[in-house]
C-alpha cells in the first residue's frame, strides 16, 4: 500500500513492491496473482485504514450540510496524518487513463464515482426530508464537493498543511447556502 500510495500504480516496480513486502517475485505472484490484484488489495487496505473515517458518518449526521463538512474535514485530517502530507491513494494512484493500466484506472474511477454517489444519495435524502428544496441539483452539488475533496488531495501531496486543507474546507462550505438555495 505504501509503495503504491507514494509512487502510484504505474511507477511502482515489482522490485519496489517485493522489497517493501520482503518477498520475492514468485511469492508475490503466488499470493496475489498479479500486480493489479495486489493493487486492489492495497486499495482495500487503504480504505479500511488510512481512509477510514472519511465516509462513515455521511448517513448518520443530522444534516446534509454536516455530512459534506464532515467529509471535507475528515479528508483534511486523513490526508495530513503522519510526518508528511500524502493525499488520497484513490485520487492520486492512477489519475490518467492515457497510457496507463486500464483495469486499475477503471477500479479507481469506479471508487471515486461511488463517493460522488454517496454524497448525492445523502443530498437526495435531505430533499426527501425537507431539509433541501425539491429543485436542488443533488448530482451537481455532490460532484462539486467531491471535486473539492480531490483537489485537497492534490494540495496535500504538494505539501499543504492540515490548516491549509481545513481552510479549503471552510471556503467550500461557504458556498453551501448559494448551492442549495431554490432555483
Amino acid at each position: 500500500m505504501e509503495v503504491f500510495w507514494t509512487q502510484g500504480f504505474d511507477n511502482a516496480s515489482m522490485t519496489d513492491l517485493t522489497r517493501a513486502m520482503q518477498i520475492n517475485s514468485p511469492s508475490l505472484y503466488a499470493a496475489f496473482g498479479s500486480k493489479e490484484a495486489l493493487f486492489k488489495e492495497a486499495v482495500d487496505l487503504y480504505v479500511r485504514t488510512e481512509g477510514n473515517g472519511i465516509w462513515d458518518q455521511v448517513d448518520t449526521v443530522p444534516t446534509a450540510r454536516e455530512a459534506i463538512e464532515h467529509v471535507l474535514r475528515a479528508s483534511a485530517r486523513a490526508y495530513t496524518r503522519g510526518s508528511e502530507s500524502r493525499g488520497c491513494l484513490i485520487v492520486l494512484a492512477a489519475p490518467q487513463m492515457q497510457g496507463a493500466n486500464a483495469t486499475v484506472c477503471d477500479e479507481l474511477k469506479k471508487r471515486r464515482a461511488n463517493n460522488v454517489h454517496v454524497l448525492e444519495r445523502r443530498l437526495q435524502r435531505a430533499v426527501e426530508e425537507g431539509e433541501l428544496s425539491p429543485g436542488t441539483d443533488c448530482r451537481a452539488i455532490a460532484t462539486y464537493f467531491a471535486t473539492v475533496q480531490h483537489g485537497m488531495s492534490i494540495q496535500a501531496r504538494d505539501g499543504a498543511s492540515r490548516q491549509t486543507l481545513m481552510s479549503i474546507a471552510d471556503c467550500a462550505m461557504a458556498t453551501w447556502d448559494k448551492l442549495v438555495q431554490p432555483p
